[in-house]
């Protein structure tokens, strides 16, 4: 594999040329030991505590995961699924490890068709205990540590336990959503959790306790993760999904079955660089796909103040969710064809569909060894989170997780939110004319997930990592943050606080207010619908090495996140 990598990054410095040099005056987080970029500063503070011990990147994963579940549980959590890219530094391998989550036996094609004969309602089919898979972060975080690990799995919840014993400060984040009166954030499960004594919602700077959060992370550490998937909690989620209104049919045996998955990473050369992503269930094929579109243009030589540079990225994105949306899905049920996705034929006959002008609606392209799919109507929340974690060694962890939206399904045991992942499949069975979705429900099936974890190497070796939360608006967060990092020769900060520009089928959406003056303007001008008003909630999270090794991070403002270093 570092053979393989070490080929393409040399074949890729043949063909062009960059400046990595952040500006001299750039304001970063640097450091040139370890560091840790998460969106909470808790989750940030226990990475660090678990890397001061002597733990590895992954050691530290399990004890920021830990955290985030407890004090953003909005976004992941113990009871939803994660991809993680890891970067060995001894050898300068790359390993994905997939925790997405599994629909149970009892699932069906039709599982989210109502008695009516129509699909359900979106928030119905979110909150209803059939969007409820079978958990994998824990039991992914386990495998990666087991493979990966430093210090004892037991000391690795040391933070979580006492944060949710004593109390955390509710950050303001949390304290909006949680006092939404719609949605998860209005189940009795959430209403009960997040409501004070004197009957008003939490508010920013309270403390609250989750002891039943302490009590299970307790059991993880002492039991390890055959805690999460036989016994008591198991049998707990059986019976919440089970409830009313709509019940779900995830079982114990369903859960107890749970597998994660080991593979090796997509990867493509960019520049004299090469970017390494998850393969599907994960979108990242359409990530890479995005990034050799925009290698046939002249991206690299605008900048972020020339507005045709934003045009050629969002037409890109375009040609990227159009395919993605078309192709990808669980390959252990279908034929995903990525290596025809990213053949360098069909990608320059799929790149001339990026001029200066935002142009018609693209169609899906037919790259080779496809197979006949339906139109995919997927819908994809942002209830995710991503964080990197650089240890001394070197090694290192980008990894995104996730309960899909909200407060996962709004249905709470043990302390955390179960996921609602599996509303990630297509609630429709099939297309309009009845043909094979690939995307659609199957038991055992992993959904296609947007989250694409990536890292990228200079010379065979550890460059960056970077990724996101944002649903189906992942792949373009990812994509905005590496072209304002490798071809605008930005800071890792610099990259994550430019616009964020999404742009999928006729919709598009951006951030006007932050564009250099004039820039919006000109980019309506040439047919990009972006709004004012318009939020893009990202959270992207990075750190690259500059010369000397040192380590720069970045996180992303929309959120609360740092990137501290030891």
């Amino acid at each position: 594999m570092r053979r393989f990598l070490s080929l393409l990054a040399a074949l890729a410095l043949a063909s062009c040329a960059t400046n990595t040099s952040p500006p001299a005056n750039a304001a970063v987080q640097t450091t040139p030991r370890g560091m840790v970029a998460a969106a909470n500063p808790l989750a940030v503070d226990a990475g660090l505590r678990v890397l001061r011990d002597g733990g590895s990147a992954v050691d530290a994963a399990v004890a920021v995961q830990a955290v985030l579940g407890l004090v953003e549980p909005q976004s992941s959590g113990l009871g939803g699924g994660a991809f993680m890219t890891y970067y060995n530094a001894a050898d300068g391998k790359i390993t994905v490890y997939n925790g997405r989550e599994t629909a149970p036996a009892g699932a069906s094609a039709d599982m989210f068709i109502g008695a009516d004969g129509k699909p359900l309602s979106y928030i119905d089919a979110i909150m209803s205990g059939r969007s409820t898979g079978a958990p994998g972060a824990v039991a992914m975080l386990a495998l990666a540590q087991k493979q990966h690990g430093a210090v004892p799995w037991s000391t690795l919840f040391k933070d979580a336990e006492t944060l949710a014993a004593d109390g955390f400060v509710v950050s303001p984040r949390l304290a909006q959503l949680a006092g939404l009166n719609r949605g998860q954030a209005a189940s009795p499960d959430a209403i009960a959790y997040f409501t004070k004594p004197n009957g008003q919602r939490v508010q920013g700077g309270d403390i609250l306790k989750n002891p039943a959060y302490a009590e299970t992370v307790r059991r993880l550490a002492a039991e390890g993760p055959s805690a999460m998937y036989e016994g008591a909690i198991p049998a707990a989620i059986e019976a919440k999904v089970r409830q009313a209104p709509i019940p779900g049919t995830l079982t114990t045996a369903d859960i107890k079955a749970y597998k994660p998955k080991v593979a090796e990473p997509l990867c493509q050369p960019y520049r004299v660089y090469v970017v390494c992503v998850p393969p599907p269930p994960s979108s990242g094929v359409g990530l890479l796909q995005a990034l050799a579109m925009l290698e046939k243009t002249d991206i690299a030589t605008r900048g972020p103040n020339d507005p045709i540079a934003w045009v050629q990225l969002a037409e890109a994105e375009r040609v990227m969710y159009a395919d993605r949306d078309r192709y990808v899905g669980d390959p252990d049920f279908i034929d995903v064809p990525v290596k025809g996705l990213l053949d360098p034929a069909y990608v320059t006959e799929r790149a001339k569909l990026i001029g200066d002008r935002a142009g018609p609606v693209p169609t899906h392209g037919t790259p080779p060894g496809f197979k006949p799919r339906g139109a995919d109507k997927t819908q994809e929340p942002g209830g995710t989170t991503h964080f990197v974690v650089v240890d001394p060694k070197g090694n290192v962890v980008s990894m995104t997780t996730t309960v899909e939206s909200l407060f996962g399904s709004g249905r709470m045991v043990a302390g955390f939110f179960l996921n609602n992942q599996l509303t990630d499949f297509s609630r429709y069975p099939e297309d309009l004319r009845g043909g094979p979705l690939a995307n659609a429900p199957a038991p055992g099936k992993r959904p296609r997930s947007s989250m694409a974890p990536a890292i990228v190497l200079k010379d065979g070796k550890f460059y960056a990592a970077i990724g996101s939360p944002g649903g189906n608006a992942i792949l373009s967060y990812n994509l905005k943050a590496i072209v304002g990092l490798i071809d605008w020769n930005l800071t890792m900060q610099q990259a994550i606080d430019l616009p964020n520009m999404v742009a999928r089928g006729d919709a598009f959406s951006s951030e006007i207010g932050r564009y250099a003056p004039g820039v919006a303007e000109q980019v309506i001008a040439r047919g990009v619908a972006i709004k004012a008003g318009q939020n893009e909630t990202s959270g992207l999270h990075g750190v690259v090495v500059r010369p000397g090794g040192i380590l720069e991070g970045g996180a992303d403002p929309r959120r609360e996140g740092v990137a501290k270093g030891l």
